[in-house]
C-alpha cells in the first residue's frame, strides 16, 4: 500500500505530531478553554470524543453533533485543526459535514470489519482527510491490518495508526498492555505508514504519560495523541488519565527524540556480537531439542505419557525465577519456556506416532 504522509499547513514537519486534548468534549466552555490553553502549548492539532462508547450503559456517552459545531469554534478562534473519533456512517457524514480535519477509528471499532467498511464506504469521495486507526481492543494484527485495508480501497491514502493497547485481565501496572512487538511488527510489515502512540489509553494513569511518550519515541514512533484538559479532575470520563495543557507541555519538552544516523558504523560491532550470540542460542536450542526427542523415545517404550503437568509447572516457575535473578522480567522468560516446551511436545508427538 502506497499511503501518503499525513502533513497539515503550519504544522511543523517533525517527530513528535502532536494531537491532544479532552477525552470527551462535555460543554462549549470547557472544550474552549483547553483549546486555548493548549494553543499557549504549541499544539496544534486539536481532539475531544464528540461519541463515547461505553463498556456499559449509563456513563457518558458523549454530547454528539452539538459538540461538533464547538469544534468549528475552535478551529474558528484558534486556528487549530480538530480531530474526532468516528464509529459509524452518520458520525463520518456528521464529521465531514462541519468540516473536521482529521478522524480517529476507535479500538472496539476496528474490531469489527462491517464497522470499518460501513466508515469506508462512506469515506469515497473524500480522499483528502486523513484517518487514524487505533489497534482493536485484542492483540490481533490480521484484524489491525484489515482495518487499514478496508479504509485504503476506499481511497484514502492519507492514514496512519494509533497504538493504544490491549485489553487484558491482568492490569498490574497499564490500563491496556502495550505489548510493543505488535506495533512494531506492523511497522516492519508496513514501513511507510505513520504510527501514533495513544500514552494515555495505555497507562490509564496521567503518571504514566511521560515515560511511555519517552518509549514510543525511542520506538521511533511517528506521534502521540494524549488527552489534555483544563480541568481532568473533573472530567466526565477517563479523568485519571488526564494531564493539563501546562503538564502537558513540560512533558513534551522533556522529550528526548533521538533521531537516526546516516550512518551505523558504531553499531556494527555490537550488531555482531548479537548475531554471534542468537547463532548460539540457535544451537543450544537445536541440542535441547535433540533430547527431548531421545525423552519422547524413551516414552514411548516404556508407554508414559507425553505431557509431564507436574515437570512442566515447576521448569516454567524454575527458570522464570531464575530468569528475574539475571534482571530479565519474568513473564518474558516464562513466555519463551512456554514455546519451548510447546515445541518439544510437537517433536516427542512425531516419535509416538511414528510408526515402527
Amino acid at each position: 500500500m502506497d499511503f501518503e504522509k499525513i502533513t497539515l499547513p503550519g504544522v511543523e514537519d517533525k517527530r513528535p505530531m502532536i494531537i491532544a486534548g479532552p477525552c470527551s468534549a462535555e460543554t462549549e466552555d470547557q472544550v474552549l478553554e483547553t483549546a486555548k490553553q493548549l494553543k499557549k502549548q504549541g499544539i496544534k492539532i486539536f481532539r475531544a470524543g464528540v461519541w463515547k462508547p461505553r463498556t456499559k450503559p449509563g456513563g457518558f456517552e458523549g454530547v454528539g453533533v452539538e459538540a461538533l459545531t464547538w469544534l468549528e469554534k475552535v478551529k474558528k478562534e484558534t486556528g487549530m485543526y480538530v480531530s474526532t473519533e468516528v464509529a459509524t456512517a452518520k458520525h463520518v457524514e456528521e464529521a465531514l459535514k462541519h468540516n473536521i480535519d482529521l478522524l480517529w477509528i476507535g479500538a472496539r471499532t476496528t474490531a469489527n470489519p462491517f464497522a470499518v467498511q460501513e466508515i469506508a464506504d462512506t469515506l469515497k469521495g473524500h480522499e483528502d482527510i486523513p484517518v487514524l486507526i487505533k489497534n482493536p481492543v485484542n492483540p490481533d494484527l490480521e484484524l489491525w491490518i484489515g482495518a487499514i485495508e478496508r479504509i485504503y480501497n476506499a481511497g484514502i491514502k492519507k492514514i496512519g495508526v494509533i497504538h493504544r493497547g490491549f485489553s487484558s485481565y491482568d492490569k498490574k501496572l497499564y490500563r491496556n498492555l502495550p505489548q510493543w512487538h505488535i506495533p512494531i511488527e506492523l511497522h516492519r510489515r508496513l514501513p511507510n505508514l505513520q504510527i501514533f502512540c495513544d500514552p494515555s489509553h495505555i497507562g490509564g494513569r496521567r503518571d504514566l504519560i511521560a515515560p511511555l511518550s519517552q518509549q514510543a519515541m525511542d520506538l521511533r514512533f511517528d506521534g502521540l495523541i494524549i488527552e489534555s484538559h483544563c480541568t481532568p479532575d473533573l472530567a466526565w470520563s477517563d479523568k485519571d488519565q488526564q494531564v493539563t495543557p501546562d503538564v502537558l507541555g513540560l512533558i513534551l519538552n522533556t522529550l528526548v527524540i533521538r533521531e537516526m544516523n546516516q550512518t551505523t558504523e558504531n553499531l556494527s560491532e555490537l550488531r555482531k556480537q548479537i548475531d554471534e550470540i542468537d547463532m548460539t542460542l540457535t544451537e543450544l536450542l537445536a541440542k535441547r531439542m535433540r533430547v527431548a526427542r531421545e525423552i519422547g523415545q524413551y516414552k514411548k517404550e516404556h508407554d508414559m505419557p507425553i505431557l509431564q503437568t507436574m515437570r512442566y509447572d515447576e521448569i516454567l516457575s524454575r527458570r522464570a525465577t531464575d530468569g528475574a535473578s539475571m534482571g530479565m522480567d519474568q513473564d518474558f522468560v516464562k513466555t519463551i519456556f512456554e514455546s519451548i516446551h510447546s515445541e518439544s511436545v510437537r517433536q516427542q508427538m512425531e516419535i509416538m506416532n511414528k510408526i515402527k
